[in-house]
């Protein structure tokens, strides 16, 4: 990809995209290509919409996002329905992605799944999509690797901009921020290099 192109990365919660694929979303932007982030809720069950709405705020600049876009839906009440699915039509439209990221359909999260389940609805016309993994993502098995080892530090701060949340894995005196790094050096060994995030796609094309 030569000229820039739109990355379009959707996560049902802040710090969801951060986890999954910050650190591809950073080297998209570091290329020159823009970036755009749809939080579809403002993470209220787990603390301040507020503080939570700033804090991916910060977290969006440190991953060099063109643009930050909200859903408008309120945290665990995604719905699975016809609603959801034209509302990501819409935002797929104004964006024009080359490449889309979600979460991964398999998710004890009930927003995670659903908004899996919407997404692969809402890009059937869409080229490129790619699910990315969580701390609650089930039966995960990626085939597709991007190495994030010069970019890591970088995707540890826009976790870290998460700070009411760094604490909150409900795992006894594990951060966040451990949880990422350890799943980027397990997916890293798997790619053979030292740091990775890890794919599955609905749809990957791969242009000779």
């Amino acid at each position: 990809m030569n000229e820039p192109v739109n990355i379009l990365a959707i996560g049902a919660h802040p710090d969801d995209i951060e986890f999954g694929c910050g650190g591809t979303l950073i080297k998209f932007a570091d290329k020159g290509h823009r970036v755009f982030l749809l939080v579809m809720t403002p993470g209220g069950e787990g603390g301040s919409e507020d503080v939570r709405t700033r804090e991916q705020e910060d977290a969006a600049g440190i991953m060099g996002a063109t643009e930050l876009l909200w859903g408008g839906y309120k945290d665990t009440y995604l719905p699975g329905q016809r609603d959801i699915i034209q509302h990501l039509e819409n935002f797929i439209k104004k964006v024009g992605p080359v490449f889309i990221f979600c979460h991964f359909p398999d998710d004890t999260h009930q927003d995670h799944r659903h908004m899996a389940k919407a997404v692969i609805s809402a890009t059937r016309y869409v080229r490129n999509v790619l699910f990315y993994e969580g701390p609650t993502t089930q039966k995960f098995a990626p085939h597709v690797f991007v190495d994030v080892s010069k970019v890591l530090d970088r995707k540890m701060s826009a976790l870290e901009a998460h700070r009411s949340q760094v604490m909150r894995t409900n795992i006894e005196s594990l951060s966040i921020l451990e949880a990422a790094r350890s799943t980027a050096n397990f997916r890293g060994t798997q790619g053979r290099v030292k740091y990775a995030e890890a794919f599955q796609s609905l749809r990957l094309f791969i242009n000779i």
